[in-house]
């Protein structure tokens, strides 16, 4: 029995006795003050009784009493010698009743709140602490014991163990597990250190750039080759500089947000390395980026476009259907002759789902041969996009793999409608014939008859005529419209080629190397002449030139040509003689300018060592320019052919021999849009005459033109001016960047607007000047980039615009914005005495 147990025992038996007592007492005064006299011996007897119980019950209390002190001294020794158990084990012990209060502790406990400097109301509520954490809950036998860590004011660590006794009080135990927690610690971060080694090892052997910028944007962790890549030191890089100023000592992109709101996007550095650079965003809010070396997988990718819009180009003028269908019966090529005749494009579509269109039941068995690889050729009748019978000559070309087996086949159509309708048209002649000749004689009627459909035979064949004609016509429209819209890339790879051969004269070179760049660049020359005359032709053909007529003095234009070619004279052996004339004439001097000097280099290539006269004749209110020569002359019946496309004679041998015979027909075309009439007259081995007729204007026809000063070239130095330059295409970019820097400048070379805010400050960086292409990606051109860029600008930048479009709509709508044009090809002579004439302007 516990001690608690007897001292409730004890307290019990005293309350027991105190009440018999009491009603002891009672009883006896009862007895002595009772009126009932005749009854005293049965009350005295009774109380003898009562005393009697009295005496049993006071026995057994002080049985019981004696039992309790017994017990006690049991109890204490059973406390000292539990006292003497606790304070001798390590730990800090303290035991706890229901309500929180302390009952026992041992001395090492004491100690434990002294030296960790926590109120005991603290360390003995942590079960608050510990049953929010659910990882350190454990059952053991019924009870719940919880085993948490935790660590003291002064760095030591302690493990608290706690179990719950049957009286709802709790036993706690602290253990001093410091040292324990140091050798973890140490174990801990050598293993990180051998991990984080690894780790850098692995990143330094990677072939990518790799970079990590923490949540600062500061940069934490790199590998080597983003250290080569960015040409950044390892100093730098461990200098925990801001961003932006690592950004000026690299030309490596190391922005942390995403590039035009993409993961990823494509860098090229100044060397030509092209980068693709990924950002990725981490949980913590740390980015990592990463540089991949894409240049040869780029630069294969560009060939495969290049290659691929050049057979596009080709097979696209091609007057046949081409197509290209996989073993799964996929198209996978057709060229726009295929489209157009189909009406949609196809690529990727299955061909027997054009069932409707292509009668894939009776093409079948053909496409069933080809993937067996077996070549065939027939013919099929197919409705075209108006409703038409036609018929078509297919091949069927399969493409075998090295074991023989087909991976598709090559489609080639060509429209055999005519042909087949001719054919039919003279079988049913032949039939109608013999039929004829056999009822010619018997019956009038029959051969009325036959006449009337005849008739409309032949008028059906005119009819067709006409439509052939209308096709051939569209078909050459198309032609000229395709050489005037491709102007512009055609003259851009020229454009580059031409900066470049500009480039190389700047360096010294000996006397072969010289001629040889002379060489190019005069290929070159002849190259542009060549595409300048293509484009003018189509434009003519295309209807796009318009005159755009004024009145001016025609000596002025005459005086420039007679310079121009007194200085080509020498080179053709030919003497030129010039009669000067003042009067007023109302015509386009451009498009006039262009006939004169074809005129002109007509005469000079077909007069050997002769002479070419440049002169006027007036004629009522006309005045006739004429171009006389004593060259070879022309015969009769060649006149009327030389104004002909592609028609060429034979020239002098002094001459070049590049043209392609277009001149002459530029000026009967050029004459038919200024109504300038155009008359040749020539006498075979004595010369011709060549003349162009314009009306005459009076003063009051001159338009009021204020004379502005022109700026002087008073600096002649472009050295340490910064130039920006906006162009879509990467060669010009370079080639610009290789010539000016040769003259001494800073240029910064962009592909858009967006490129050239990733290198520059728009609002304040320095720059002397704006070299724009009128031309650019996205709809945009040179105008809307030059007016942003100065809107964001204190002080307004000089532009020059560059652009292939010899437009003159174009040329009035920059001039009304006041910059300066240049059109390509760009000459360095012409592109130097520009750049000139702006900075003066701006200085």
């Amino acid at each position: 029995m516990s001690e608690v147990e007897l001292v409730q025992q004890n307290e019990q038996l005293k309350r027991d006795n105190a009440k018999l007592l009491k009603i002891n007492r009672a009883l006896m005064q009862r007895v002595e003050e009772g009126g009932n006299q005749s009854a005293p011996y049965a009350t005295f007897e009774h109380s003898v009784h009562l005393a009697e119980q009295v005496r049993e019950k006071t026995e057994i209390l002080n049985e019981t009493l004696a039992q309790l002190e017994r017990s006690n001294r049991q109890l204490k020794t059973f406390k000292q010698r539990f006292t003497d158990a606790i304070e001798s084990i390590s730990e800090a012990f303290v035991l706890l009743d229901s309500s929180g209060e302390i009952i026992l502790q041992n001395s090492n406990f004491e100690a434990f709140l002294l030296s960790s400097k926590l109120p005991s109301e603290t360390v003995l509520n942590l079960k608050t602490v510990t049953e929010k954490s659910t990882n350190n809950r454990q059952t053991i036998n019924g009870s719940e014991v919880l085993k948490p860590v935790y660590q003291l004011p002064d760095g030591r660590w302690f493990q608290l163990n706690e179990r719950r006794t049957v009286e709802g009080g709790r036993v706690l135990l602290y253990t001093d597990i410091s040292a324990l927690k140091e050798a973890e610690t140490v174990r801990y971060e050598q293993a990180m250190a051998q991990k984080s080694q690894q780790l850098q090892n692995l990143m330094d052997n990677l072939s990518q750039g790799v970079v990590l910028f923490n949540s600062q944007n500061e940069i934490e962790v790199w590998n080597n080759r983003f250290v080569q890549l960015s040409q950044l030191s390892e100093q730098q890089l461990s200098s925990k500089r801001n961003l932006s100023a690592l950004q000026r000592l690299t030309e490596l992109d190391l922005r942390t947000q995403f590039h035009l709101g993409k993961e990823s996007y494509v860098q090229t550095l100044s060397d030509e390395t092209v980068l693709e650079v990924r950002v990725h965003q981490l949980h913590d809010g740390k980015i990592i980026k990463t540089y991949t070396d894409i240049t040869e997988r780029h630069r294969y990718a560009l060939s495969v476009q290049e290659n691929e819009r050049r057979l596009r180009l080709i097979t696209d003028n091609v007057p046949a259907m081409i197509a290209y269908i996989s073993a799964d019966l996929k198209f996978e090529f057709t060229n726009q002759v295929y489209i157009d005749w189909y009406g949609s494009t196809t690529r990727g579509l299955d061909i027997s789902a054009l069932d409707e269109s292509l009668n894939y039941k009776q093409i079948q068995p053909y496409v069933k041969r080809a993937l067996k690889g077996e070549s065939v050729i027939f013919e099929s009748r197919e409705i075209n996009r108006v409703g038409e019978l036609s018929y078509l000559l297919k091949s069927y070309v399969p493409n075998l793999d090295t074991n023989g087996n087909a991976l598709g086949f090559f489609v080639l159509i060509r429209d055999i409608t005519e042909r087949r309708i001719n054919a039919l048209a003279l079988q049913k002649a032949h039939d109608q014939l013999e039929v004829r000749v056999i009822e010619r004689t018997s019956q009038l009627q029959s051969l009325n008859q036959k006449l009337v459909a005849e008739v409309e035979e032949r008028r059906q064949a005119q009819s067709d005529l006409h439509i052939a004609i209308r096709e051939a016509k569209q078909a050459n429209l198309s032609k000229t419209k395709f050489l005037a819209a491709v102007s512009h890339d055609l003259l851009q790879p020229l454009n580059a080629a031409q900066l470049f051969t500009s480039s190389i004269v700047e360096h010294p070179l000996t006397s072969d190397v010289n001629r040889l760049v002379s060489s190019v660049n005069s290929s070159l020359n002849d190259l542009e002449n060549l595409i300048c005359t293509l484009v003018d032709i189509s434009k003519l053909d295309a209807g796009v030139v318009r005159a755009d007529k004024g009145c001016f003095k025609l000596s002025e234009l005459l005086d420039n040509l007679a310079n121009e070619y007194h200085q080509q004279s020498e080179f053709y052996a030919v003497q030129l003689r010039y009669v000067r004339c003042d009067c007023l004439v109302y015509s386009d001097s451009v498009l006039l300018a262009r006939i004169l000097r074809n005129l002109l280099s007509n005469a000079f290539r077909y007069t050997d060592k002769g002479k070419v006269l440049l002169g006027c004749r007036r004629r009522g209110n006309n005045i006739c320019i004429e171009v006389w020569d004593n060259g070879a002359g022309i015969e009769q019946n060649q006149q009327a052919e030389i104004f002909k496309e592609f028609k060429r004679l034979k020239s002098s041998p002094s001459a070049f021999s590049n043209g392609l015979g277009l001149g002459l027909a530029i000026v009967e075309k050029l004459s038919k849009v200024l109504d300038h009439p155009i008359k040749v007259s020539s006498t075979l081995g004595k010369g011709s005459l060549f003349s162009v007729q314009l009306p005459l204007a009076s003063n009051d026809d001159l338009p009021d033109i204020t004379t502005l000063p022109q700026p002087t070239l008073i600096n002649t130095e472009l050295a340490a001016r910064t130039i920006w330059l906006v162009d879509n295409d990467i060669n010009i970019c370079l080639a610009m960047r290789t010539l000016l820097e040769k003259w001494g400048c800073i240029i910064v070379t962009a592909v858009s607007l967006s490129d050239l805010q990733q290198q520059v400050d728009l609002s304040h960086d320095h720059a002397d000047m704006l070299i724009v292409d009128y031309h650019l990606d996205d709809g945009i051109n040179g105008l809307q980039v030059a007016e942003q860029i100065n809107l964001l600008r204190r002080s307004i930048l000089p532009v020059l615009m560059i652009t292939a479009n010899y437009n003159k709509s174009l040329k009035n709508k920059i001039k009304e914005h006041g910059l300066l044009l240049l059109n390509k090809p760009v000459k360095a002579l012409k592109l130097k005495i520009s750049l000139l004439h702006l900075l003066n302007g701006k200085d």
